[in-house]
């Protein structure tokens, strides 16, 4: 399907409209107006059912893609702070150390950084492109989250064309990097931006294929009802396509042009490739871009094979099963608040550390609140749904850690050589095997 039959399937989409909710007790301390808004969306038997895109309450909407930009921006925070990290210990190193106890700071100190930076156009660019070109990486990685599902409820809208739209739209993005590297009047960037361009059409053709894979188990292009259906099927889609989702697997790391497939930008061979050109805030705008699209890709491989926001064994009710999992959010934070202090308590007593160690000892503090707030039945049922969802999400984080420190770069040639004659041809293989198991299947 062409983007352009994608873009009017997405503008023509007929979602269901259905109630939305709100606590009630809101009402009586906002104004009549604001009330009435209120009063509107609080029915309890919608609650469970309708995301607030659906319901026509845009207010609510609003709010929740303003709760998701921040959640995107503060895991790009954190994201990056975590890789150096896990980098560092993976190679002997300590990482960063300076800003803030264990460096915990040092992400806020490069924005400062970036921000002030001089912003510098190359003699002869095309300033419009060159501008619009970080601006549209961002906003493809991030409009994209618009119909991801972190529970139940917890998503902008539930479209009835949700898999079609995420993919539209994340495939936007590199529409931004070849901007940046046509605008930039060099020869370098120009080069990284037709290699993004040629590794997105051998990668995304990979994606597509195993993303119809699922589609034949579930009969729905709703992300919602995708997760609906493993949950009715009472088994994970891993364990239905395993084939898809190690190709999937594969072919998100080439589409993130991350290691081991980060050609675009081979610092050895083009110099940053397509954003050589870029300092201070539009570079940081790639940076965002790019750590929100490894998040994007990784909730989709959540939603479609590992179930989105349920639990581990979600069918599973043995007695005190569902108790011990609800524990698991605070007993994470919690975990985490003991390893801050301890460090902090080992930390040396001279002066000099004093400001690491009481840093240290504050964040403790604050992990060591939030994990005993999580442990509170109410707070404790209210983010299951999220946490789980988050957990799985930063399980792939960590695997493009890791294939980063593991593997070496590919040649250009192997790049194409692995898209072209193995991936697809096995998921067209493991499509008509798919297709024909479901067929029989009574």
């Amino acid at each position: 399907m062409s983007m352009a039959g994608g873009w009017w399937l997405v503008r023509n989409a007929e979602c269901c409209r259905r109630p939305g909710v709100l606590a009630a007790g809101l009402t009586a301390a906002l104004p009549a107006p604001a009330a009435n808004l209120l009063a509107a969306v609080t029915s309890p038997q919608a609650a469970a059912t309708s995301p607030p895109g659906n319901t026509g309450h845009f207010l609510l909407a609003t709010v929740y893609i303003l709760l998701i930009f921040a959640g995107i921006s503060v895991g790009v925070i954190v994201m990056n702070w975590v890789e150096r990290k896990v980098l560092a210990h993976m190679q002997v190193r300590l990482g960063p150390m300076r800003v803030g106890p264990h460096g915990l700071l040092q992400p806020i100190a490069d924005a400062l950084k970036l921000l002030l930076k001089e912003d510098l156009v190359p003699q002869g660019a095309d300033h419009l492109v060159f501008w619009l070109a970080p601006v549209v990486v961002v906003v493809a990685a991030f409009s994209a989250f618009t119909a991801i599902p972190f529970g139940p409820t917890a998503a902008v809208s539930d479209l009835n064309i949700g898999v079609l739209f995420v993919l539209a739209v994340a495939s936007l993005g590199v529409l931004g990097i070849i901007f940046a590297g046509w605008s930039s009047n060099s020869h370098y960037p120009l080069l990284g931006a037709l290699r993004a361009g040629a590794q997105m059409v051998s990668y995304e053709i990979t994606i597509g294929l195993a993303v119809v894979a699922v589609l034949l188990h579930t009969g729905t292009l709703s992300m919602q009802g995708i997760v609906r259906a493993q949950i009715d099927h009472q088994q994970w889609l891993l364990f239905r396509e395993p084939v898809a989702f190690g190709l999937f697997a594969v072919a998100m790391v080439a589409e993130t042009n991350r290691s081991p497939f980060d050609l675009p930008e081979a610092e050895s061979e083009l110099v940053a490739g397509y954003h050589a050109e870029y300092s201070g805030f539009r570079w940081s705008l790639f940076m965002l871009g790019e750590y929100a699209g490894m998040m994007l890709v990784s909730a989709v491989a959540v939603t479609l094979w590992l179930g989105g926001w349920t639990r581990p064994f979600p069918n599973v009710h043995a007695a005190g099963l569902d108790a011990l999992f609800s524990f698991v959010p605070a007993a994470c934070f919690l975990l985490l608040a003991g390893m801050a202090l301890r460090a902090a308590w080992k930390m040396p007593g001279h002066r000099r550390w004093r400001v690491q160690r009481d840093g240290l000892a504050v964040f403790g503090s604050l992990l060591l609140g939030l994990g005993l707030l999580l442990a509170v039945p109410p707070m404790r049922t209210a983010c299951q749904n999220v946490f789980w969802f988050v957990l799985k999400v930063a399980v792939f984080q960590y695997l493009f850690i890791w294939y980063r420190a593991t593997f070496p770069r590919y040649r250009y040639d192997q790049l194409l050589r692995i898209g072209w004659r193995i991936l697809i041809p096995t998921a067209l293989a493991n499509l008509v095997l798919s297709a024909t198991l479901t067929a029989l299947r009574p």
